[in-house]
């Protein structure tokens, strides 16, 4: 899952919206920096991408990727779910996106001192574009697999991944809603277990 989805799943407290979030973005030892509620998040968010990419959806999705592609599938499923999400918001939230997402960005911003410089360099394109929102347009989806791909190192065709998208739209749709549901319950059984 992408940005919207893990900060969806957090508990709703900033600590854990934080940290939900934040699983992208501290790697290894780093995750020591955190205690109490962010790092709960933190392991939460590797819960959700553990059981994300065993799950025999989003394994199907992934087939879908051209073979062109196919070693960025979990990538482009990932930004296309967070698409579906925020298509489909008001099917899983009572919250309107526009307003989840500007809570979610107060709340980066007012604990931007304790986030990873690499997420303080993108936190103001990310607010500015109010990316959460806009992946609910196609085009937000295209300009997002445009920067992701430039932001690598090597010659890629991520960006090429909007064909994935459009040619698959109405099975990747299909696999997204059977496979929320379960991600929702277990994430509610994850956060029992705490």
């Amino acid at each position: 899952m992408n940005y919207l989805a893990h900060l969806f799943l957090a508990e709703g407290t900033p600590e854990s919206m934080i940290g939900n979030l934040l699983g992208d973005f501290v790697k290894g030892s780093a995750v020591n920096l955190y205690g109490g509620k962010i790092r709960q998040g933190i392991d939460l968010h590797r819960k959700v991408d553990s059981y994300t990419d065993s799950h025999a959806i989003v394994r199907s999705s992934k087939s879908l990727i051209s073979p062109l592609r196919r070693r960025f599938s979990g990538v482009l499923v990932d930004v296309f779910y967070d698409h579906f999400l925020a298509k489909n918001w008001r099917e899983y939230s009572e919250v309107p996106l526009r307003d989840f997402a500007r809570h979610a960005y107060q709340i980066l911003q007012e604990n931007r001192e304790i986030l990873p410089e690499s997420l303080q360099r993108v936190l103001p394109i990310i607010i500015s574009r109010d990316l959460l929102s806009s992946y609910q347009e196609i085009a937000a989806i295209a300009s997002t697999l445009t920067r992701m791909s430039a932001r690598m190192r090597r010659t890629n065709n991520l960006a090429g991944g909007i064909e994935d998208l459009t040619v698959n739209y109405q099975q990747l749709e299909s696999d997204f809603r059977a496979f929320f549901p379960d991600l929702i319950s277990y994430v509610a059984t994850c956060k029992y277990s705490d």
